[in-house]
């Protein structure tokens, strides 16, 4: 978990970087930012709001080895000596501009950030951190003026909404660091150049991976691979998906074993589940540890994705949270059927 309590921004260069596909072209700066308190205390807020909920984090990685990754490059140099941050962040603007070549790339204002004292998991770390505002919002102003009111419309970047960030820690350098990031434009897989092309970033292994991998792993087992080697309905489906929801909200500890045990119990089922373990970790070039911590935070997340409801010819709902051996299913001379057994009705 990121805090801000103890953080300082020390300084801060701003570059604008277009669209390269369009020859928007780019603006660099000739210098630091010149601030006031009221602008740092601000700018700390868009900066590092975003990120202060998150337990997500990533690493710099390149395929031909760490050095060879230009943001890993460019903020080596500037923890080293911080009084590079300029003449780095011109580098950081033009990589960003090499990579806008997408269609649907906004430009945006571009900044390079060095901040002291940042607590992330309990440990107090410089960081780095690179922002692009990309969208600008209308704001109203209010003037009075000789009994009466004007109002002018101002075009302006919304402090509470950060369109990208990314927050590069120095901890586990010879690992590529530890980063947080944020993208909330350009969602779509092909427009993803912020985090695929600009920063080159993959998961960091740790719980929080773990955790979201082994959830997603396992839903994908019961509701896609299950119905094709077995004989299952959507209510059996849905009971397995409540007692792993259930096993990861009770436990503090991930044992693969345990899981199978309880949570799948059919030993011909449990084959299948360590097969398709295998093949799921293969095929999305993951590793999933067969017993971690759990990761509180990861699981609230990806519980989300575990839909326990059945649809039936579009116009019917039914939303199974547990008690399953109160739901019967079976076909009569009117057709298929589901009979819910209850005790009180709210």
């Amino acid at each position: 978990m990121i805090q801000l309590f103890k953080m300082t921004l020390e300084s801060c260069c701003l570059h604008y970087a277009g669209n390269k596909n369009i020859d928007e072209g780019m603006v660099l700066s000739n210098g630091n930012l010149s601030l006031t308190d009221n602008m740092h205390d601000n700018l700390l807020q868009y900066f590092f709001k975003p990120f202060v909920s998150s337990e997500e984090y990533f690493e710099l990685y390149h395929d031909s080895g760490i050095e060879y990754n230009v943001i890993y490059g460019a903020v080596s140099q500037i923890f080293d000596d911080p009084e590079t941050l300029y003449d780095q962040s011109v580098n950081l603007a033009k990589h960003l501009y090499d990579q806008s070549t997408h269609p649907k790339i906004k430009g945006g204002e571009f900044y390079t950030v060095y901040f002291k004292d940042c607590i992330v998991d309990g440990d107090t770390v410089d960081a780095v951190g690179l922002f692009k505002s990309e969208n600008k919002d209308t704001f109203l102003k209010v003037q009075r003026e000789d009994g009466n009111f004007n109002l002018e419309s101002e075009q302006g970047i919304n402090i509470k909404k950060l369109d990208k960030g990314c927050l590069v820690f120095n901890k586990e350098r010879e690992n590529g660091f530890v980063v947080a990031v944020v993208d909330n434009t350009n969602k779509c897989i092909e427009a993803q150049y912020w985090i695929d092309d600009f920063l080159h970033i993959r998961q960091r292994k740790d719980e929080y991976a773990n955790t979201q991998n082994v959830m997603a792993m396992a839903k994908n087992f019961v509701t896609k691979e299950l119905p094709k080697e077995f004989e299952v309905s959507k209510a059996d489906q849905i009971d397995l998906l409540n007692k792993s929801l259930k096993f990861f909200k009770e436990k503090d500890t991930f044992d693969i074993e345990d899981f199978a045990n309880e949570v799948i119990e059919q030993p011909e089922v449990i084959e299948s589940f360590h097969n398709f373990k295998r093949n799921y970790e293969s095929e999305n070039d993951i590793v999933i540890d067969d017993t971690f911590a759990i990761s509180n935070y990861a699981f609230k997340k990806q519980q989300r994705s575990y839909k326990r409801i059945i649809n039936l010819d579009k116009k019917i709902q039914i939303i199974i949270n547990g008690n399953r051996q109160n739901v019967e299913q079976g076909v009569d001379e009117r057709g298929k059927y589901y009979k819910v057994y209850y005790s009180e009705e709210e």
